[in-house]
């Protein structure tokens, strides 16, 4: 047996093709309690439940934003949240086609015997964790690993370790019902080229791909969430055209043709420059057996955010740039955006943090 065909297999293989849908992507709102208070604090709004809550109303109750949308990674606390109306978030998503998500793993420390590379922690009690998310109505989970290119990194003990913890989760999911999204993420931090990026990309997916298939994961019912190739962020900038090339090469040559959906993360880029790269990628054309779609936080939210600023007189005038990027990058995954997003001056910040954790 190469793979696990447990009781939930149809339903996986079915819920993953679902969200690779062409057209349609993933809201990644699944930012941890700290993680939110630094979007909030960037407003000067607090960091309590109550305003973490409206926060994530805006978005899902957005007019129009959820039709390009067929998932929503949620935080364990926005999981079991209600509208002001007391509707619960599951419900919202549920009844506009947008499957829910959870967030799953207990977030990244820091790997013994290395230089300042991680690991991610999580896996105790998965298992039960992940019943109860698919009680609550989650359909998928997320677990990010966390690798960095250096002068001798990523090491091959990094390697190995992300992607047997990626593996390891990805089982205990399928098991418990939840499409896994494996999430090994590269930091762009750094001066490297993206020659170098694309190396460590191919030499990252091809172990993880080796260690999924270890652990018997059913492939059909998985997504993928990696990090666009590019230069580290403190290399020159290249053409979208290139960072599509260098991708979608590094992908071909190591991601299964098995793989319903690729989803990328947006890793710092700025709203605008991440929509132009997936557009980039979807015009190529090579043979690309996976839908390339996103799945993005911060590069949907930040217009957003900010013409919010808390309040609740302008939760009308926030949800406007949200749907804008929503439509953006749906018509980004068939290659048909044309640049013509509503021009905001925020849809063109850098979104780079270094050393970036959530």
């Amino acid at each position: 047996m190469s793979c696990f065909i447990g009781k939930y297999a149809d339903e996986l293989i079915k819920t993953a093709k679902y969200i690779a849908t062409p057209g349609k992507g993933i809201l990644a709102a699944d930012e941890s309690t700290g993680t939110i208070g630094k979007r909030l604090a960037s407003i000067n709004v607090e960091n309590i439940e109550s305003n973490r809550q409206a926060l994530r109303e805006l978005l899902f109750t957005s007019p129009g934003a959820l039709e390009y949308l067929s998932g929503v990674i949620l935080f364990e606390e926005t999981l079991y949240q209600k509208t002001r109306d007391g509707k619960p978030f599951v419900d919202v998503l549920t009844e506009n086609n947008v499957i829910p998500g959870i967030k799953v793993d207990k977030g990244i420390v820091e790997l013994a015997g290395t230089n300042g590379e991680t690991t991610t922690q999580g896996l105790d009690s998965l298992g039960a964790r992940c019943q109860q998310y698919y009680k609550a109505g989650a359909r998928f989970a997320k677990w990010r690993a966390v690798l960095k290119i250096g002068a001798t990194e990523p090491s091959e003990l990094a390697i190995q370790q992300n992607a047997q913890g990626l593996a390891r989760y990805a089982i205990i999911c399928q098991e418990n019902g939840l499409v896994p999204i494996v999430e090994p993420e590269i930091l762009t931090d750094g001066t490297h080229d993206i020659n170098k990026c694309a190396a460590a990309t191919e030499t990252v997916l091809a172990a993880v791909y080796k260690a999924l298939n270890d652990h018997h994961v059913l492939l059909e019912g998985t997504l993928l969430k990696p990090n666009m190739v590019t230069p580290g962020s403190d290399s020159p900038k290249v053409a979208p055209e290139v960072i599509a090339e260098c991708t979608v090469t590094a992908l071909r040559r190591t991601v299964p043709a098995a793989v319903p959906g690729i989803v990328f993360l947006s890793g710092g880029q700025s709203e605008e420059e991440a929509t132009l790269n997936l557009n980039a990628m979807n015009k190529l054309e090579v043979l690309k057996p996976w839908t390339l779609s996103f799945s993005f936080g911060r590069a949907l939210q930040q217009s957003t955010i900010k013409k919010w600023a808390g309040k609740k007189e302008n939760v009308p005038a926030a949800q406007a740039p949200f749907l804008a990027r929503c439509k953006a990058n749906s018509e980004a995954t068939l290659g048909k955006y044309g640049g013509a997003a509503p021009a905001d001056a925020a849809a063109s910040e850098s979104l780079h943090v270094k050393d970036y954790k959530y």
